[in-house]
């Protein structure tokens, strides 16, 4: 048998996603669209992804300018080039040569961020924030004897993640976050997850996501608290998704980092709880999906592990170049995305039949699908899940392409919901 026979029972169940199937015919419709067919809408609109540039918003020129300079530098004597950006590029070709700007620009983000000066020998730059969660998953995830690592995930979230650590040998253990309390995270559903998980598997890592995706939810400073002391008491490791960190917009919500309220805790919190802390450019203010470059933070790890973590890492290829600089170059959108996701609330709010938590940060909204028996029943016969229907029902007579929530996860006896 051929090693691609032995691997694609593997990933029969990897081949055609929701999203595929979602994406496959919004590219149908628009082919009909551009060859005279006659729709109640003219183009179809995608927004079930995290890509800012496909729903209309314009890349920042500036940035473009900067990466463009850095690439050539001959530019930087090209006047049809604004002063800034060639100023910006000759900065940063300087100053790569005998040290990291980048690294150094990402310690002071954190330190201004923070309040507390990093150590730069724990920052590791990387071609985005899945690449850093692969890495420290490898590292963490034990898939051998008789206990596998089992790693606590959010529901709802995005699939890739458990994707990854079942690839690593490791156990998907699920927790609950809480629709009717704005998608909070509970202590009480972390305590039952972790004391129902041991003896199936070893629960030694908490995955969170803050801003929350798909929820949109913000986590408060007294429950960022309260998830610390939880993870100290159970001997977790802290892996932290803080991409979305700066699309927070809520009134009167305020984001704070783990590695924040970790410091500001004091002893024995601040020495003790392990941390690795992921940001990315892809999917936060910059909205650059095809730019990939991000960070990790590994924070109170043992001093001797270091060394081996450091070998560990230099076996991955470095961030790319372009990565790296997009790093560095992050620019507020704020405004557009708060309005945007203002309007997409209300809009929400308005309809019959679905009902939305408040969306407080991050680039989705995550409602719920109130719909009759009679739908769930035609679903049963088509068998589609039901808001995969539903949304290919609103591609089809809307032109609107939104994701199916289920893919993310949901309590059992919930009605379905779509990422927005």
């Amino acid at each position: 048998m051929s090693l691609l026979r032995e691997i694609t029972p593997k990933l029969k169940g990897l081949c055609v996603s929701a999203q595929d199937i979602l994406d496959s015919c919004a590219g149908q419709i628009t082919a009909e669209i551009e060859q005279g067919s006659e729709k109640s809408y003219k183009e179809v609109l995608n927004v079930s992804s995290a890509d800012f540039h496909r729903t209309g918003l314009k890349p920042i020129t500036f940035f473009r300018q900067v990466l463009a300079t850095c690439f050539y530098p001959s530019l930087l004597t090209d006047e049809s080039l604004p002063l800034d950006a060639r100023e910006r590029a000759q900065r940063i070709l300087a100053e790569c040569e005998g040290g990291s700007i980048i690294q150094d620009s990402i310690c002071k983000f954190i330190t201004k961020r923070d309040g507390v000066i990093p150590d730069p020998d724990k920052i590791y730059i990387t071609n985005g924030s899945q690449m850093s969660l692969i890495m420290v998953m490898k590292l963490l995830v034990q898939s051998e004897g008789s206990l596998k690592t089992g790693v606590l995930t959010p529901v709802p979230s995005h699939p890739t993640f458990n994707m990854a650590v079942a690839a690593q040998g490791g156990v998907v253990v699920p927790y609950y976050l809480c629709e009717e309390q704005g998608w909070g995270m509970q202590i009480e559903e972390l305590q039952r997850t972790v004391h129902m998980a041991r003896g199936q598997c070893n629960p030694t890592v908490l995955y969170l996501i803050n801003p929350g995706s798909p929820t949109g939810h913000v986590q408060s400073k007294d429950s960022i608290a309260e998830v610390i002391r939880f993870a100290a008491k159970e001997k977790l490791f802290l892996m932290i998704d803080e991409v979305h960190q700066d699309i927070v917009y809520g009134k009167g919500i305020e984001f704070y980092s783990y590695r924040r309220v970790l410091s500001e805790m004091g002893l024995p919190y601040s020495s003790s709880v392990e941390l690795a802390s992921f940001n990315s450019i892809s999917k936060s203010v910059m909205g650059e999906c095809g730019l990939r470059g991000g960070y990790l933070e590994l924070v109170n790890l043992d001093s001797l592990v270091i060394p081996y973590i450091q070998k560990f890492f230099n076996t991955f290829t470095c961030g790319t170049l372009n990565g790296q600089i997009a790093v560095d170059e992050i620019q507020l959108i704020r405004s557009t995305i708060s309005n945007n996701a203002q309007k997409t609330l209300e809009v929400l709010s308005g309809l019959p039949g679905i009902s939305c938590q408040p969306v407080n940060g991050g680039i989705f909204a995550f409602p719920r699908l109130h719909l009759s028996q009679s739908a769930i029943k035609y679903a049963k016969e088509k068998q589609l899940e039901l808001d995969l229907l539903y949304c290919l029902s609103l591609l089809e007579d809307e032109g609107l392409c939104v994701g199916a929530g289920f893919v993310h996860g949901q309590k059992e006896g919930t009605t379905s919901g779509f990422a927005w």
